[in-house]
Formats: structure tokens, sequence, C-alpha cells
């Protein structure tokens, strides 16, 4: 999980553990969770648009141009219309949902 903001990442990350999700989370530095994700890749990303959307989407520009993470698959979460089409834009291959959507779209993900 990349959230920007520490509360909410909390949250959500203890939401997710609740229901049998193994997460870790970056609240803090884009680079780090860069090298977090390429040295350990996840089984997915998860991206909170509502908090600082342009940093969610310049990590996972990021990502993007390595080989190992090319094909990662991202999740992008909440935000506002031209946050989302900005990181549609930017990100390739990349999922959009609401929070309120979020599980629907996990579960396609075995925890």
């Amino acid at each position: 999980l990349v959230q920007w903001n520490q509360t909410s990442a909390d949250a959500r990350a203890a939401g997710l553990r609740a229901a049998g999700y193994e997460v870790t989370v970056e609240f803090e530095d884009g680079a780090r969770a860069t090298r977090r994700i390429l040295n350990n890749p996840p089984d997915l990303v998860l991206f909170d648009l509502a908090h600082r959307a342009s940093h969610s989407r310049e990590t996972a520009a990021a990502l993007r141009g390595f080989k190992a993470t090319r094909r990662l698959p991202m999740l992008f979460i909440d935000g506002d219309e031209v946050d989302i089409d900005k990181t549609r834009s930017r990100v390739f291959q990349a999922l959009f949902a609401s929070s309120e959507l979020l599980m629907h779209y996990l579960s396609k993900f075995e925890p």
C-alpha cells in the first residue's frame, strides 16, 4: 500500500489485514517504496490518489520503467477525475476503483 497519509494508510492496512491480506505500507518516500517493491515484488500494488496523487503517479510510473515490475498489477483508489485521467495516461494497464469497490477488486487476488 502506497499512501501519503500515515493515519489513512494505517487504517486501510488494518482493514486489509483483517480481511486476510498481507500488507506492507509506505507513506513517506516514493523512492523507498520503489526500492522495496523492486526487491520484493508483491502480487499487487495499491495506491491511494486521495492524498498527493502526483506522488502516487510518479512512483507507479517509475515502477513501470523496470522490467521486473513492468507488468505488476497496480490498483489506484479514489482521487478526483483529473487525477485519475492523468494517472491513466501515464501508468499503462492500471486499474481504478473507489474505496467502496476495493474489496471487490482485491477478491481477484488471493489473501
